[in-house]
């Protein structure tokens, strides 16, 4: 199982957005540690063990309230030899089923593939933490495995960070230019985002990658505390995704030492999860505006165009389209099909129009359809049939396959409109067989005024976007300069 499906599966069963830091951290020993047994003595065997007495506990009494573990490895390196066989030891403790997050913040370039090998072959862990100054050559190493991820640090909570974090200037931070390229780097379910406790930072990286799984930081500062209500809603509005997750969040160091740790982890996990819903439902506790982001502003899509646009959907240059037509960018839908997280989302956009349609089956037009078609029929329970491009000189010799009876009606749906030629004649077909169609359902319309032929052919058209949707939201988010923006509006 992959790390996205582990972290998934976790956050369903414990319904929790809750992660652990498991470390041998001085200052925030547990209650029957002494200051005098010395904490910050290296290769103490006594200390260790205490340690991991504690630490085991931890994981014991938090497993089925928690998402996610996660280790800072300089934490047990300071321990000496025996910090290491320490680590060894709690990564043995942690159930198979939780994921493990290794907070290594590494940097070196030239060890990264030795490193990467050590932490997900040898010792299992599911995710890693990168620093990213040399680039994405530092990230690759790490991506060379397909079930583990990486989450690069992009900001952080300390007050002196901000002399480079905001350079050159506020309106236009570094940070925020390393957003933009990491999201080049791999898939959401590949490369997260490490962030400090700031929802005012946290909220413009949501907004410039709402696709990302952040990871935010956390440590024994007392503004980190999440028990605080007002922080706790600011941190959620500006940081969960439009699903209500994408957000893996610190379980403050302080109710751990307490001796009703259970108690203390549940309570906080229902606030949460509390305002989760609120945020979901777009009516937070509080009247919350951060600079450049308004979270109850409505743009259903937003988040799903620039997610296209990350993996490479849309892609700019001359490109001969399927008409025949050579225009200066290309929409390559075909690749949704290898990301199930996208094409989810995708089928469900479709469905909200095809929920409010009357129509007996499903059509697909071959061949970038059919797996929307397909995942449109499991989702609605509709049955599905496809006009076939050409009909095979051999076997059944049939135009349209699937079951269907004469005088149903069938609504199709394909992928892109741009002259309307291919789905008119997928539609002809089906007609030709007996079969009524009233309504086309395609993903993305050129617009040129497409909509109107098919109107005047006798089909009601429908859209989930348009291309001019998708470059004003693309030139809004700085995904792309203004003249690609020019470029796109052109052919509008």
């Amino acid at each position: 199982m992959n790390f996205s499906d582990k972290l998934i599966s976790s956050i369903d069963r414990n319904q929790s957005l809750l992660y652990v830091n498991l470390d041998p951290d001085p200052e925030v020993y547990p209650p029957n540690f002494e200051n005098e047994q010395g904490l910050g003595l290296v290769d103490d065997g006594k200390l260790v063990e205490e340690w991991y007495r504690w630490l085991k506990a931890i994981v014991h009494q938090t497993a089925y309230l928690v998402c996610a573990y996660k280790l800072t490895l300089n934490a047990y390196l300071g321990l000496g030899l025996s910090g290491w066989h320490l680590l060894q030891q709690i990564l043995d403790q942690i159930p198979s089923t939780m994921p493990v997050i290794l907070d290594a913040k590494h940097a070196d370039l030239n060890s990264a593939s030795l490193f990467a090998r050590m932490i997900f072959k040898e010792w299992g862990v599911d995710a890693c933490t990168v620093s990213p100054y040399t680039g994405q050559d530092l990230v690759t190493p790490f991506l060379v495995y397909p079930n583990k991820a990486v989450f690069v640090l992009c900001a952080t909570a300390n007050p002196s960070a901000n002399l480079l974090q905001e350079y050159p200037n506020p309106g236009h931070p570094l940070y925020l230019e390393l957003v933009r390229a990491t999201q080049t780097w791999g898939t959401p379910e590949q490369v997260g985002l490490e962030v400090g406790v700031m929802a005012d930072m946290l909220a413009r990286i949501r907004r410039q990658a709402p696709e990302r799984l952040i990871l935010v930081q956390g440590n024994s500062a007392e503004e980190n505390d999440l028990t605080e209500q007002d922080d706790l809603i600011q941190i959620l509005a500006a940081g969960l995704g439009a699903d209500g997750a994408g957000l893996l969040l610190p379980l403050p160091p302080r109710l751990l030492q307490r001796g009703t740790v259970t108690e203390a982890v549940r309570s906080l996990r229902d606030a949460i999860n509390d305002e989760r819903l609120r945020v979901m439902q777009g009516s937070p506790s509080c009247d919350l505006w951060l600079p450049d982001v308004c979270f109850l502003e409505n743009e259903p899509h937003r988040d799903l165009i620039l997610q296209l646009y990350d993996i490479g959907c849309i892609m700019f240059g001359d490109h001969v389209q399927s008409s025949g037509e050579v225009l200066p960018y290309y929409i390559d839908l075909r690749r949704i099909i290898s990301i199930p997280q996208i094409f989810h989302q995708i089928v469900g956009a479709y469905g909200e129009i095809l929920q409010n349609l009357n129509f007996d089956r499903i059509a697909g037009i071959p061949y970038g359809s059919l797996p929307t078609a397909t995942g449109l029929s499991l989702r609605l329970g509709r049955p599905m049939v496809f006009p076939r491009k050409e009909v095979k000189s051999y076997g059944a010799k049939r135009a349209i396959e699937g079951h269907f009876q004469p005088g149903e009606v069938v609504v199709v749906v394909d992928d892109i409109l741009i002259t309307g030629n291919s789905v008119m004649k997928g539609a002809a077909t089906l007609q030709a067989a007996g079969l009524r169609v009233e309504d086309i359902v395609v993903f993305i319309d050129h617009g040129r005024n497409v909509m109107e032929r098919l109107t005047e052919n006798g089909y009601r058209g429908h859209a989930v976007l348009s291309l001019d949707e998708i470059s004003q939201t693309l030139y809004q988010a700085n995904r792309i300069s203004s003249q690609q923006f020019e470029l796109l509006q052109q052919h509008v």
